[in-house]
């Protein structure tokens, strides 16, 4: 399973790495430690938070300023269901849900699961995603 440094999980959230370890330390969102001491926060907690935190902006909570650069949005993945021929992929991308409709053989090949990283790229009406860690 995917883990996250609080550094990496501020960026995907848009927040500063102090907000997030205030998060930690108010019991918002679970931490670990990693074998050198370091704290971690695990990929589906850190997807459940991500769209816990964007439900809060969207109904008049505190929400900071995000920016697309060339339509590329890098998030984490927050729901895959799979069809038998088509899946669903949502990313939550800071305050962003995105949902991409693509084959199952495609998110398959990808391994694409909940707690993972990755970019959302959009084209007119299209959604294309990228692992994080193959972008």
């Amino acid at each position: 399973m995917r883990s996250y440094t609080i550094g990496r999980a501020a960026r995907l959230l848009g927040v500063s790495p102090d907000t997030v370890r205030r998060w930690a330390d108010a019991g918002r969102i679970p931490t670990e430690r990693d074998e050198s001491g370091k704290r971690t926060i695990q990929g589906p907690d850190l997807a459940t938070f991500s769209v816990a935190l964007a439900a809060d902006a969207a109904d008049g909570g505190e929400q900071e300023s995000h920016t697309s650069a060339r339509n590329a949005f890098p998030g984490i993945i927050t729901a895959v269901k799979l069809g038998d021929v088509a899946a669903q992929v949502e990313i939550q991308a800071g305050p962003h849900r995105l949902v991409s409709l693509l084959t199952r053989e495609a998110v398959e090949e990808l391994g694409l699961a909940v707690g993972m990283e990755a970019v959302a790229r959009v084209k007119a009406t299209n959604v294309h995603i990228d692992r994080a860690d193959r972008a």
